[in-house]
């Protein structure tokens, strides 16, 4: 596609008269110099459009002839806000000048922006056909190039038009060990905060997919894109049944102890997901995740920690669990500690839930005075973190701690 339309002028000129004149400007010259910049990189950009169009589909052609429209207008409209900054004097005032000025880079950036999402989709494409071949090396590269580009949310559409989906779930089922591996980071990535892109990686075989690659891989690093896609799965209430109904629960035990610390965070907001009904939460206690997630409070990472209190705090709901976490020496401490107003970047709305839960009980409620908890508290009611107020009137309510200031 020619970088030209309905004028005496292709874009490329229009961008090289403009690149030439604008180091001549007396005017705003900081602005001009940005938008000397952003029209090169703009005139890369649609040479990259132009020389890829003829093989893309006429839904691309198309978006592609709405940009150089779009931006055809804005070159013009550059050119004349540029006469008007030859001289020292604005003859339409310094503030509207000023806001031309920055109304042209404005619609520069935007141009940019669609451009590169443009040049990303025909790269999709490209890489899906890629991605189908027999080749472990081309499986294994394209696996990664679509990993990178799931990253974009712009052209998640692009995924779903071009079978991505369907693509990457073979892959992730039958590719080679690295082809697998980026297969899943892929559809993580697609999965994030998108129950409809959930629900289509589970009608396309994601959680058979899943399951097969869980179940193979050895090395715990490789395993965490396969953690980090269970627990996005995990947030669509509809995916969750089918989740813990193929036998995820389990696998996680062995995870929340395992020496990767993406991994074990990833694991530990996964069963926060599960852990939504009062079956599955008990079904979570009895697996063993409890003595786990106990040890993850006492992590150096503060999302480690956070992760742990928040999946306790879910976890603690169910009688039996709060029944495991009492056998625990260090559970009631190790979730007082993280009270500590000096532990900055830490959540404390997870661990004052958790703690609530557990003062029902008389030994858990003595354990948690003497901890001090109540000078924490103290601090984090006048913080205004939720539930601080009630656990601590809950606790002044059972008079232990008169008991417990008495030298």
């Amino acid at each position: 596609m020619p970088l030209h339309n309905d004028g005496d002028c292709t874009l490329t000129e229009l961008i090289s008269s403009l690149l030439d004149r604008i180091p001549k400007l007396l005017s705003f010259k900081s602005k001009w110099s940005s938008i000397r910049v952003k029209l090169a990189d703009l005139n890369t950009h649609l040479s990259e459009i132009a020389a890829s169009s003829s093989s893309s589909s006429s839904s691309s052609n198309q978006l592609a002839l709405d940009l150089l429209l779009s931006a055809r207008e804005t070159l013009h409209d550059a050119a004349s806000v540029a006469a008007r900054c030859e001289g020292p004097d604005l003859s339409d005032g310094k503030l509207k000048t000023q806001s031309d000025v920055d109304s042209i880079t404005a619609r520069l950036d935007r141009h940019a922006k669609d451009a590169e999402l443009l040049i990303r989709s025909g790269l999709l494409n490209e890489i899906i056909s890629v991605s189908s071949k027999k080749e472990a090396a081309a499986q294994a590269f394209a696996a990664g190039v679509l990993r990178n580009l799931a990253s974009f949310g712009e052209i998640k559409e692009n995924f779903v038009e071009e079978n991505a989906v369907f693509v990457l779930v073979s892959l992730g089922s039958s590719g080679t060990a690295l082809a697998r591996e980026n297969a899943l980071g892929c559809l993580a990535s697609l999965a994030s905060r998108d129950e409809d892109m959930m629900m289509l990686i589970v009608r396309e075989g994601g959680i058979k997919c899943l399951k097969s690659f869980w179940d193979s891989v050895s090395d715990a690093k490789s395993l965490e894109v396969g953690v980090v896609l269970l627990k996005n799965l995990a947030l669509c209430p509809i995916v969750r049944d089918v989740v813990t109904s193929e036998g995820f629960i389990p696998r996680l035990v062995p995870v929340l102890s395992c020496g990767v610390l993406g991994v074990r965070i990833a694991a530990a907001e996964a069963v926060s997901s599960l852990a939504f009904s009062s079956k599955s939460r008990k079904e979570i206690g009895e697996s063993g995740c409890i003595g786990a997630l106990i040890d993850m409070l006492d992590g150096k990472a503060m999302e480690e920690k956070e992760a742990a209190s928040k999946a306790l705090s879910t976890l603690l709901v169910c009688t039996s669990n709060r029944k495991i976490f009492k056998k625990s020496d260090k559970g009631v401490l190790s979730l007082v500690r993280l009270l500590d107003p000096k532990i900055a970047k830490l959540d404390k709305r997870y661990t004052v839930s958790a703690l609530e839960l557990l003062v029902t009980s008389k030994k858990c409620r003595k354990q948690v005075v003497a901890a001090d908890a109540c000078l924490h508290l103290q601090k984090l009611v006048e913080m205004d973190v939720e539930g601080a107020k009630k656990l601590a009137e809950n606790l002044a309510r059972s008079k232990i701690w008169g008991v417990f200031a008495r030298p």
